[in-house]
């Protein structure tokens, strides 16, 4: 099962951001229940991609392009408008990420 990347930079201020943080984290629990293995989380520096404002990553697996697509558009922060994103499958080279304790396949999503 591929790893999909989405990197995001802020485009609102904080108060507007925090009013869809609560529906973002609960999808982000949403695609955990469902397998995908996600992680999400922000940069300490708190830079976005240019070097400006807020950013953050989502890491998480998919079966393919069209279903990390379909996932990342369902971001209530992406459908609030809330930040600017850009989608990378993740090829692994060295290293490795240790398995989810449940070794089923996502549920489509």
């Amino acid at each position: 099962m591929p790893w999909f990347v989405k990197l995001e930079q802020g485009l609102v201020d904080r108060a507007h951001f925090d009013q869809h943080l609560r529906e973002h984290l609960d999808w982000v629990a949403e695609l955990q229940r469902r397998g995908h293995q996600a992680s999400s989380g922000y940069w300490r520096e708190r830079k976005g991609m240019n070097g400006e404002g807020a950013g953050g990553m989502l890491l998480f697996h998919a079966s393919d392009w069209q279903e990390a697509e379909a996932i990342v558009l369902s971001d209530p922060l992406i459908r609030s408008g809330c930040v600017s994103w850009v989608l990378h499958e993740w090829r692994v080279v060295a290293g490795a990420i240790p398995a989810a304790a449940s070794p089923q396949a996502p549920a489509p999503w």
